[in-house]
C-alpha cells in the first residue's frame, strides 16, 4: 500500500484534467445531475483532482480504494446507487479500465469507456456499452439518449461510439 500510495502522490505533480471535463461537469451542474466517483485510488489524489481543477463542484459519495470490495467488483457503484435511492440500472459508469467497465456492467449501469491508446481494445469489449475519445462527447449521449437499437460501431457524435 506505501509503494501504491508513493506512486499516487508522483502521479499527483504531473495530473492533468482530461479534455473535455470542465465542458461536462459544467453541462451536468446545469442540469443539477448528480456526480459520484468510484475509483481505485487513495483519498489524496482524488482530493488534488477535485480541488485543482474541479473547486466547487460536489462528488457524493466518494467510493476509493478504502472501500470494499473494489473494482471490479460492482459494490462501490451499488453503494453510490443506494445513497442516492437508485437503481444500479439508473447509473452511468465512465471509466478508462477493464474493472470499471466490469464493475459497472455488473452493477446494471451503462458503461462509458473514455478510450486511449492504451485502453483502445476495451472499445469492442463486452461490458462496454459506448466509448468517447472526450468527455464533453458523453453530453450527445446524455441529450438524446442512448440508442440500443443502433449498429454496433455507431453512436452519437463524432468520437462517440457504441461497443
Amino acid at each position: 500500500m506505501t509503494t501504491i500510495r508513493a506512486i499516487e502522490s508522483e502521479a499527483m505533480k504531473s495530473q492533468k484534467p482530461q479534455p473535455g471535463l470542465q465542458q461536462l461537469m459544467s453541462y451536468l451542474e446545469e442540469r443539477n445531475i448528480r456526480r459520484g466517483i468510484c475509483t481505485r485510488n487513495f483519498d489524496a489524489p482524488v482530493a488534488h483532482l477535485l480541488t485543482t481543477f474541479l473547486p466547487g463542484v460536489e462528488f457524493s459519495p466518494i467510493v476509493t480504494r478504502a472501500f470494499r470490495p473494489p473494482k471490479p467488483d460492482p459494490a462501490g457503484i451499488l453503494h453510490i446507487a443506494g445513497q442516492w435511492g437508485v437503481k444500479g440500472e439508473d447509473l452511468i459508469m465512465v471509466g478508462d479500465s477493464i474493472d470499471d467497465m466490469t464493475a459497472g456492467h455488473l452493477a446494471g449501469a451503462y458503461t462509458i469507456l473514455l478510450a486511449n491508446a492504451e485502453n483502445k481494445s476495451l472499445v469492442e469489449h463486452e461490458h462496454t456499452d459506448f466509448w468517447v475519445d472526450r468527455l464533453d462527447e458523453i453530453i450527445p449521449l446524455l441529450e438524446y439518449g442512448f440508442r440500443e437499437e443502433e449498429e454496433e460501431g455507431k453512436g452519437v457524435g463524432d468520437g462517440v461510439g457504441e461497443g
